[in-house]
């Protein structure tokens, strides 16, 4: 008589900006059930964003009990958490404790895209520090050691004197899930400057920097105990967590990742259906392009990047080296552009969403290339270009204080006017993808071959192939969509055992893409050669008007 084995099935939780979700995930890479919840955030001062801990690990549990709901509890054998890479602290009695100029510490999370830091990211990028050659030369204020300063700076008193831990939000949620204080690698070494080489925190560069409290008790406040993602934690699910959740206790829980890395995880996962053989995990880049854009792309050996992040060693996968680049503002930059042009109103009125008004927009960019007998939708903006930093430089530049800039604004208000603006901007983050791929190879990196995409603007045909047009290598989309889900999946297949790593999990449970490839005729290549030469020099100019008024 034959058994049947019972199905083994995985959890990836995932805490985003603005929500959080969950997944049921079966052991070959296919989602079967998912549910978001949305979170609170304040803006209490400008720059200053804040969450709460209480609301996240709220709704991670009630969107884990949604979709498990109908499946035996026995079946989910292992469970993933990734989350952004904000920074959340705890009191000695590990209670909430606040980082808001309120002193509420209900908020008691300064979330990543929290900007308030930028005297004590300049501070500690005046240090030099050798350890800022694996973040591209310089700290971004984004990272925790500048929003910790910057807590020690402005509050001493009422938080940084009565602080009992400091954690990643990924981190946290694993704590909360296990009762278990030990840190992923991967958000110690890509935001917290853990030196991943030497496999230790520095207390020479937090000394320096002036956090020495950080070394105290061997480094108790930030972590005495890393381990590489994927890796299952000490004693799994609590029984108190697995109450909260609907699961069982033990339930194998993984070491976690940033939300970002773990979409990067499924992305090189996927394969070209093309390609009978596999492509290594090297030759493709992944972009997680959402509210800002990451990209990232994994080495054999360390790649140094000025004004890119990594070589980080074991950030995603173990003895592997990564390369993090990103844009601070893509979906939410398209949707200022759309919401501040004056025909705004009348197009939300005519087609409901942002989503229906690009669909539309999209269209009438095809019925304006047919009007106007070019050759390609691209060469509607020869006299319109946009630097796109309104949110500054996150890479290869590395300067936040840049600005977006716009050339060839008219006094049309129409639908076609914001179609074209729409399309500059789109071919701008193109333009600003290209410049990372053309630092990464000037720094000696292989080239890259394919670019895998996840996220909302993926679902954007004409940014897709933008980005293949302009990159001049072929852009896959994964079957599977929920591909930051899906990687924090794999990490709980990995801890489960059903894989022996997290490269295996990755293989097997990336399913296939759709290929989408760039147009390489001689007319398209030589518009956007021109194009990117002048996308280029418009950040020269800026910095060359800067330098006029400040002389």
């Amino acid at each position: 008589m034959m058994m049947t084995m019972a199905p083994s099935n995985l959890i990836g939780v995932d805490v985003g900006t603005g929500s959080v979700r969950a997944a049921l995930v079966s052991s070959n890479g296919k989602v079967l059930k998912s549910y978001v919840i949305p979170t609170k955030t304040w803006n209490p001062a400008p720059d200053h964003y804040e969450q709460s801990s209480d609301n996240i690990w709220s709704a991670v549990c009630e969107c884990v009990r949604n979709v498990v709901s109908q499946c035996p509890r026995e079946h989910i054998k292992g469970i993933g958490f990734d989350a952004t890479c904000s920074l959340v602290v705890l009191d000695k009695a590990a209670n909430p404790l606040t980082v808001s100029t309120s002193c509420s510490n209900e908020q008691n999370i300064i979330l990543w895209m929290d900007h308030r830091a930028q005297a004590e990211a300049d501070f500690i990028n005046s240090t030099k520090h050798e350890l800022l050659n694996y973040v591209g030369g310089t700290v971004s204020l984004e990272m925790e050691c500048p929003k910790l300063l910057w807590l020690k700076k402005h509050m001493l008193e009422q938080t940084w004197a009565k602080a009992g831990a400091f954690f990643d939000l990924p981190d946290f949620l694993t704590y909360k899930a296990t009762g278990n204080a030990s840190r992923s690698i991967c958000s110690a070494v890509c935001k917290w400057n853990y030196d991943a080489i030497k496999a230790s925190w520095s207390a020479d560069f937090l000394n320096k920097i002036g956090l020495p409290d950080l070394v105290e008790k061997n480094f108790h406040l930030i972590g005495e105990k890393l381990s590489s993602p994927g890796n299952p934690i000490s004693g799994g699910l609590s029984k108190e967590a697995a109450e909260a959740m609907g699961l069982l206790p033990g339930t194998a829980i993984a070491t976690s990742m940033i939300d970002a890395h773990a979409g990067a995880l499924a992305l090189l996962g996927a394969r070209n259906p093309e390609n009978p053989v596999s492509e290594p995990l090297t030759s493709k880049m992944a972009i997680i392009c959402g509210t800002s854009s990451c990209h990232m792309s994994i080495t054999e050996a360390p790649i140094m990047a000025p004004g890119i992040w990594g070589p980080y060693k074991n950030a995603i996968i173990p003895n592997l080296y990564l390369n993090e680049a990103g844009q601070s503002a893509t979906g939410v930059l398209m949707d200022f552009v759309l919401q501040t042009h004056p025909c705004y109103g009348q197009l939300l009125q005519e087609h409901d969403s942002n989503g229906k008004i690009y669909a539309y927009l999209n269209e009438v960019l095809l019925g304006l290339k047919e009007k106007r007998g070019l050759p390609s939708v691209h060469m509607l903006t020869a006299k319109l270009h946009i630097w796109p930093d309104f949110h500054g430089n996150r890479s290869p530049l590395a300067d936040p204080t840049l600005k977006g800039m716009i050339s060839g604004l008219t006094m049309t208000k129409d639908t076609e006017n914001l179609a074209s603006i729409y399309l500059a901007l789109m071919q701008a983050l193109a333009y600003g993808t290209r410049h990372i791929l053309d630092v990464l190879a000037r720094s000696g990196r292989d080239p890259i071959r394919s670019i895998l995409l996840c996220g909302g603007l993926s679902k954007n045909g004409l940014f897709v192939q933008t980005h293949a047009d302009i990159c001049s290598i072929p852009v896959l989309l994964p079957h599977e969509t929920e591909a930051v889900l899906l990687g924090s999946a794999m990490m709980g297949a990995c801890a489960a055992g059903i894989y022996a790593d997290l490269k295996t999990a990755a293989t097997e449970m990336g399913g296939t893409a759709e290929v989408v490839k760039p147009d390489m005729s001689d007319g398209n290549r030589d518009y956007h050669e021109r194009k990117y030469r002048v996308f280029l020099k418009m950040v020269d100019d800026q910095r060359s008007y800067e330098k006029l008024m400040t002389s």
